[in-house]
């Protein structure tokens, strides 16, 4: 309740008990409980909602909790970090959030990030037997730890927590409090002009001046567009989360509704993440080497009980995983990093001999083994042609320690050989990229392999060959056609981007930026991070690390592209309810403040304002459901336009008020409805033209909804089965009220079924311009409601979706 349009209704509260007293009536009981009952409603409804799509969303989100290799039992077990007791054995490897502080066993250096609790900008280097705090990240290295403290006892006083609720400000809520503001200064208007014309010059009493300004004020007030809006997004959040993408960060999914360009990483998003070795293709270097020991020198550089999907493929080429362990003993084993982009391994064979065997990135394995030039020709030459097949190639490379140190140069490395990795396009890929370049969504491939690669998934894919690889951003090894192109023009025209490092990826997402994009980045590894913190959407991909995790808006909990572009119709679908619920309570504001001003002026007509209570109250239970309701998900990119917002709601909230007031001066100036529908005249009744009025203003407020939530003609967009059932019964409870209700309090007295069924089609004659006046003010703002009108873009992608909302 603690928001400014609260804080009007609670003045309004006050003002009909404090206010309300004059002219020898006491004070005005039934409209104070009247607004206290409307509060207590619309604070009990969000909380009951909120509380509920918390609950279920918070059940998924636990799932995203901190995990960690525990040893318990002489056994490694994953656990979650929140179980975890001092004297516990973990293990950190790369991308890990350290669960607890812990003290680090025999093992090599780690490289630790702190910036997140020290504020240090660089990693810094623990060696065996230095603590580790809880949240910080592992750069590089792996190593065992025992635990010292954990919870509340940990040196910064927490543990880390991967999923948090932060509340972010952000756009959202600026554009709350902006149409907050108008609707406010739209009643102050109103209320000035009342109280100028009113006592100064038409000389009302002072409690029925009062009377009317309450009529505004209550009226007017969009009470429930805080409650409304939070229970979309908290309800939406969790539908989301049932498609496999948990959101962290509730304002995402506004943003998620405008992104207009996704820069996704090709392996496990675009391709299936499966990798296959064909032995066939594996190329040998070293003589008196044959291919199944380089397998073997492959497998032996592999963790074999890591998940990691090149050690699983080089792994399952051995008959049986063990043999990459058979007869040696370990001594060392060196983790992949970003940096050295290689995996090696020290190990003891069973004559005593100490030898490495390492594998990695072509041109690092090269670099260790300082190749002869005609030598690396020859690795280019072989690795350009699986490339252009869509292979990726692994090297692998040997060499023996004859100091029998760990430590220990060794003698010089051999070039064993290159082996081949595939990795297959997703069978939905295509289609779904397909897809997104029909929501207007951009897709680039943003890839550390090679350009060649690159280009061939791209080209399977259908998203285009215009790559280019990562040095271009920086201005080097251009093409001559791209020579003159600015880096963010390049970037904006480019299909993707190969051979690529985390730092290219923040650029990239920092220039689209600069050329206003609402850009996506999907990530994994913990130097993803950056990039991930910098999009306006980051998109942390299934099985990344807890580093990356952190740093996203959304978690995938499902791999593949489809997932994200699921979550972007969806989304859209979230944000269009928002959307049409603005309008609507801007238009309502204008017609309630507008119509019920001039007729008060112009009549000196004094409505009640118990009975604006009751349409304010139907209103709200009606447009509560409005969060649930289907709806047609906008077919482009889609964002907070408040021009469009507020021109909308004036016309349509103007035309409404013009429609009553004409209505009022037809049944109180005119014999029109008597001559034309035989009923009985009302002119000499106020009750009973407050009945009338009543019902006329009830109807057409309500029946809006259906205008403001559809893109096309309001009677072609079928609503929500809850949206119709709630009007539904809101409006036979108004019209009982109109024709039976004899309430002196509330100066109204009941009109019959005759006057009901008059009002009821006056309405709906008056309802049919409204969709005509939608599409002009469209038109007119951006010249495209009619083409909206004829060619709904979205009607095929939605209707095939698995994902529509129903």
């Amino acid at each position: 309740m603690w928001n400014p349009l609260s804080w009007v209704m609670e003045a309004a509260a006050i003002m009909a008990i404090a206010l309300a007293n004059g002219d020898g009536k006491p004070p005005d009981w039934q409209d104070f409980v009247g607004i206290v009952c409307l509060l207590v409603i619309n604070s009990t409804i969000s909380f009951i909602e909120e509380n509920n799509a918390g609950n279920a969303a918070a059940a998924l989100m636990a799932g995203l909790a901190p995990k960690t290799k525990v040893l318990r039992d002489g056994k490694w077990t994953e656990e979650e970090a929140a179980i975890l007791v001092p004297g516990d054995v973990i293990s950190i490897k790369l991308g890990d959030i350290v669960p607890a502080d812990a003290r680090l066993l025999e093992g090599d250096p780690l490289k630790i990030d702190q910036s997140a609790l020290t504020g240090e900008s660089l990693p810094v280097t623990k060696n065996p037997g230095d603590e580790v705090f809880s949240g910080s990240t592992c750069k590089q290295g792996e190593i065992e730890a025992v635990v010292i403290a954990t919870g509340v006892h940990t040196f910064f006083g927490k543990a880390a927590h991967l999923v948090d609720s932060t509340n972010q400000v952000g756009h959202f809520q600026k554009v709350l409090t902006a149409i907050g503001n108008f609707c406010i200064c739209s009643i102050a208007v109103g209320m000035l002009a009342e109280i100028i014309v009113m006592y100064p010059i038409q000389h009302r009493k002072y409690r029925d001046g009062i009377d009317n300004l309450l009529v505004l004020l209550i009226g007017g007030i969009p009470i429930a567009m805080p409650t409304v809006l939070s229970v979309t997004m908290a309800i939406g959040s969790h539908r989301l989360s049932q498609q496999g993408a948990i959101t962290k960060r509730m304002t995402a999914i506004e943003e998620m509704a405008g992104m207009d360009v996704l820069c996704s990483d090709k392996t496990g998003t675009l391709t299936l993440n499966k990798l296959s070795v064909d032995k066939n293709l594996i190329e040998v270097f070293t003589k008196g080497v044959d291919k199944d020991h380089v397998i073997l020198l492959a497998a032996r550089a592999s963790r074999t009980e890591n998940q990691d999907a090149i050690d699983a493929a080089i792994v399952g080429m051995l008959a049986d995983p063990k043999e990459a362990r058979a007869g040696i003993r370990e001594v060392h084993f060196l983790p992949f990093n970003p940096v050295d982009k290689r995996t090696a391994l020290t190990y003891i064979d069973a004559d005593g001999n100490w030898h490495r065997a390492s594998k990695g990135a072509p041109e690092q394995i090269m670099n260790l083994c300082n190749l002869r030039d005609d030598a690396k020709k020859k690795v280019h030459a072989i690795i350009d042609k699986f490339a252009e097949r869509g292979l990726r190639s692994l090297a692998v490379s040997r060499q023996e320690v004859p100091e029998k140190s760990k430590d220990s140069p060794g003698a010089p490395w051999q070039f064993v050989g290159l082996l081949s990795l595939f990795d297959p396009p997703r069978h939905d890929s295509a289609e779904t990229i397909r897809r997104a370049l029909n929501l207007g969504v951009n897709v680039k491939m943003i890839t550390g392999d090679q350009l060649a690669i690159a280009k061939e998934t791209g080209r399977r894919l259908g998203m285009g060959t215009n790559m280019y690889p990562s040095a271009s951003l920086l201005g080097q090894d251009k093409d001559a056609s791209i020579a003159a192109l600015p880096v963010e023009e390049l970037i904006e025209k480019a299909d993707g981007f190969a051979g690529v490092f985390p730092e290219h990826k923040y650029e990239i997402v920092k220039k689209l930026q600069e050329r206003k994009h609402i850009c996506g980045m999907t990530g994994d590894g913990v130097n993803d991070a950056p990039a991930l913190k910098k999009a306006d959407i980051g998109i942390a991909v299934a099985d990344a690390t807890d580093a990356a995790r952190s740093a996203s808006d959304i978690v995938l909990t499902e791999p593949g592209l489809s997932v994200i572009i699921s979550a972007v119709l969806t989304s859209r679908a979230i944000f269009q309810r928002m959307k049409n619920y603005t309008i609507y309570a801007v238009s309502i504001t204008i017609r309630i403040v507008f119509g019920f001003m001039f007729i008060a002026l112009i009549w000196k007509f004094d409505f009640s304002p118990f009975m604006v209570l009751i349409i304010a109250i139907l209103n709200d239970g009606t447009i509560m459901t409005i969060s649930k309701d289907r709806v047609k998900p906008s077919p482009l990119p889609d964002s907070w336009k408040l021009k469009e917002i507020f021109a909308t709601g004036i016309v349509l909230g103007g035309y409404l008020a013009l429609m009553t007031v004409i209505f009022f001066w037809a049944m109180k100036e005119t014999t029109f409805f008597p001559d034309k529908f035989g009923v009985r005249p009302l002119d000499k009744s106020p009750d009973e033209m407050t009945a009338a009025l009543y019902l006329q203003v009830s109807i057409v407020s309500q029946a809006l909804i259906f205008v403001t939530r559809s893109r096309s003609w309001s009677y072609v967009e079928r609503p929500g089965l809850l949206l119709v059932s709630a009007f539904i019964i809101a409006q036979l409870i108004a019209t009982i009220i109109a024709v039976y209700a004899n309430w002196g309090f509330a100066k109204i007295k009941g009109i019959g079924w005759g006057w009901a069924g008059v009002i009821w089609l006056y309405s709906l004659v008056f309802y049919v311009p409204l969709d005509l006046m939608k599409f002009a003010i469209r038109y007119i703002l951006s010249g495209k409601a009619w083409l909206n009108l004829l060619e709904n873009k979205v009607r095929d992608t939605y209707a095939n979706s698995n994902y529509a909302l129903r």
